[in-house]
């Protein structure tokens, strides 16, 4: 059983290093360590700072790949356009478990990444910067950091600079989660798709990237354009970095150019020599399969054009021994666990595909496969975040990459692995405070006429089906949700709604609702 990584695993470089300069020195850069590292950085014009974003194609490295000058200029104009300060967020918030690169970063050199979030902040006359963090180590050492730098949230700063945090949850990771909090929300997605560039922290136009953009900026203003180019592709210069997890001897976080041969960092890793499989870009990535791992090399464009992707570099092999579908199901169960509750995709739609993977492997033969395929479509696209679509990525690139494995459990009854469980995940019986409520709604079908109050009242966790009963998944109710999950029970006139504990993590098993001709989705969009 693989453990679940360490805030700072293991650090290597290939090739000279930028992001990672200085950790052969000392275990984290303190603000004086840092400038005899890197050296001073001046203040860069708004312009000219998006211009230097274009001329190094600074993406986002939290796994959209947004063009990062574009985003600086949509921000920009938007607070002339409303005549209001914007706001500046680093999000590093990264609770993946197959993600360290931010975290090590933060921990180790939050210098380097507030250079680049106070080079955006002066670019953008910003007057309020929020670090959000999840981890009691980002936090210590991002608190720390803004202390070095006598920076502060009193009033009468010229820069107001706080440190967020958040529960450690998968979504609280995304923009909107993150802006949501900093706003005194809870951390969680707002039902809503809004630009953070439009109306973000307290509604001001806000820019918004993760931890390693900024760092990656902060290095190109430093060193130049031309010098920046110097390192990795044409089209995609400088250096990545990426956690190297799953069935390797070592796992790390590792700085390389980009175009070096994934088969070389694998091999740094410890990789299998013939891995089964690559899972690309963290649990909302893709899986290469042997072949094409071997010929991919570190670069966006080319993982994608072989059906992988970059992501939130997160890049974990899989040998020969352990049945990928297993792996999978693990890893979905754990996603469908991490859905804030707040939409049918989320709530119903997760736990039912996990569900459909298990059913699958415990011998539901093509109609569990059919049932699976289903429901993953049904969830593309109607998220109030991504993490439906993240997740339905995952499963789709499953059944797509091991088609042999999945025609021996369909027609077969099974590869004949057992699942070894090398995919990290966190250690069992975590939880965070305050977000499930740890009961469960459930539906006694001997009672139940389907008069659909229930999904009047709490559409976020019932909808009704194609027959007009309810669906209803099992998983546990979200404490915002709760009051009204309580009100949907005392208002169904059959009695055949109630509330109930739910099974610990150990017991759990989400699955496909078991009444024939009911389905976890309907058709049309929420």
């Amino acid at each position: 059983m693989n453990a679940p990584l360490p805030d700072v695993p293991e650090v290597r470089v290939v090739g000279l290093p930028q992001l990672t300069a200085g950790f052969d020195l000392v275990e984290r850069l303190d603000l004086a360590m840092h400038l005899k590292v890197h050296g001073p950085l001046e203040p860069v014009g708004g312009e000219r700072l998006a211009a230097l974003s274009d001329e190094v194609v600074l993406r986002g490295r939290g796994g959209a790949g947004f063009p990062f000058a574009r985003k600086l200029r949509a921000v920009a104009q938007a607070a002339i356009g409303r005549g209001v300060r914007p706001v500046v967020v680093v999000n590093g918030s990264e609770d993946e478990p197959a993600c360290r690169k931010d975290t090590v970063l933060i921990n180790r050199a939050p210098h380097l990444v507030l250079d680049g979030a106070l080079l955006a902040a002066e670019a953008l006359g910003a007057r309020t910067l929020v670090i959000g963090v999840t981890r009691d180590s980002t936090e210590a050492s991002m608190t720390a950091a803004l202390s070095e730098r006598g920076l502060s949230n009193r009033r009468t700063s010229a820069l107001r600079a706080r440190v967020q945090r958040n529960p450690h949850r998968m979504v609280t990771g995304e923009a909107s989660a993150l802006v949501r909090s900093a706003d005194g929300g809870p951390a969680l997605p707002p039902g809503r798709r809004v630009r953070a560039s439009d109306s973000g922290v307290g509604g001001a136009p806000t820019l918004l990237s993760n931890a390693e953009t900024f760092a990656q900026l902060a290095v190109a203003a430093r060193i130049g354009p031309a010098r920046y180019r110097n390192t990795g592709l044409h089209d995609e210069p400088g250096t990545v970095l990426l956690t190297l997890s799953g069935a390797v001897a070592r796992p790390m976080v590792i700085e390389v150019p980009t175009g070096v041969p994934l088969r070389y960092v694998l091999q740094l890793a410890g990789a299998p020599p013939l891995p089964q499989g690559v899972l690309t870009g963290g649990y909302h990535g893709s899986w290469l399969g042997a072949t094409a791992a071997h010929e991919a090399i570190v670069s966006r464009t080319a993982l994608e054009a072989l059906g992988g992707a970059l992501g939130a570099g997160a890049v974990l092999p899989i040998g020969p021994e352990t049945c990928p579908l297993g792996e999978a199901l693990r890893v979905a169960q754990w996603l469908a666990g991490e859905s804030s509750g707040q939409c049918g995709p989320c709530r119903l739609g997760l736990p039912a595909a996990a569900g459909g993977l298990a059913d699958l492997l415990g011998g539901g033969g093509p109609t569990a496969l059919e049932a699976l395929r289903e429901v993953t479509s049904a969830v593309r696209g109607r998220g109030a975040c991504k993490h439906p679509d993240g997740t339905a990525q995952f499963l789709s690139s499953t059944l797509s990459a091991f088609a042999d494995d999945l025609a021996a459990h369909v027609l077969s009854g099974g590869c004949g692995r057992e699942t070894r469980g090398v995919l990290p995940l966190p250690a069992p019986g975590r939880r965070d405070p305050g977000v499930p409520s740890g009961e469960r709604l459930a539906v006694d079908w001997t009672l139940c006429e389907g008069h659909g109050l229930c999904a009047d009242v709490v559409p976020e966790l019932i909808r009704l089906g194609p027959d007009g009963f309810p669906s209803v998944a099992d998983a546990p109710v979200p404490l915002p949700l709760r009051g009204r999950a309580q009100r949907a029970v005392r208002r169904c006139p059959a009695l055949a709604l109630r509330l109930e504990r739910a099974p610990s993590e150990g017991q759990r098993r989400p699955a496909l609702p078991g009444t024939p001709g009911r389905k976890a989705l309907d058709s049309g969009r929420s």
